[in-house]
């Protein structure tokens, strides 16, 4: 083997590959939704199919957590969709079985797999596009890796500074809390023994 397919091999070995596929029944008249947590500006695709089923339909919509509709079809069998996400936020993915009223309805295979990231990227459609050769578009492909693991890792950098930041703010306000509690009790404590106190010598219990 020579360097660069080792190189190539150490890539392809220690990269996450940012596909998922899910296969479920859907029941009649019910819905289920799948959600997921993505970054800002990362392109998604999902493959999905329903099986048929004689008077019933299954409607499909992609949508974030503030309700906008990024994807919506009605009577589904097979299909694809894509977006871009916008901003970080969670996408849910639904698929709603609807049956007419006075008919038995049976429940429904669906299968979906979704990729992001550099897997949801057609490289084969972009060589041929921009008439490139087959190393140059694995060598396109592995820039755009080495582009996500860098951006992998000052993700996870932000949120460990974030969480740092947390922990440091928590630990102050615990801190002041107890200190604030300390004084409360001392406070109390000196309050009860001077009532006492004056308790007792009112009564003449004590000079």
């Amino acid at each position: 083997m020579n360097n660069l397919s080792y190189v190539f091999a150490l890539l392809f070995i220690g990269l996450p590959w940012k596909a998922e596929g899910i296969m479920w029944f859907l029941e009649p008249n019910t819905q289920k939704c799948l959600k997921e947590e993505l970054q800002q500006n990362v392109l998604v695709t999902g493959d999905y199919e329903v099986s048929p089923a004689p008077g019933q339909k299954v409607n499909c919509i992609v949508r974030d957590s503030k309700g906008h509709i990024l994807y919506q079809k009605e009577d589904i069998s097979k299909a694809r969709f894509t977006f871009v996400t916008e901003t970080y936020d969670i996408f849910e993915v639904c698929f709603a079985s609807y049956v007419p009223p006075h008919q038995h309805g049976i429940r429904q295979e669906v299968s979906l797999v979704t990729k992001h990231g550099i897997e949801a990227k057609s490289y084969e459609a972009l060589g041929e596009a921009a008439k490139l050769k087959p190393m140059e578009v694995e060598l396109k492909r592995l820039e755009d890796m080495s582009e996500s693991i860098v951006q992998d890792f000052s993700l996870m950098r932000k949120r460990e500074e974030e969480m740092r930041d947390t922990n440091e703010s928590t630990n102050s306000r615990v801190l002041y809390f107890s200190v604030f509690s300390m004084c409360c009790l001392l406070g109390l404590a000196t309050w009860q023994v001077l009532y006492l106190r004056r308790f007792f010598k009112a009564k003449k219990l004590i000079e």
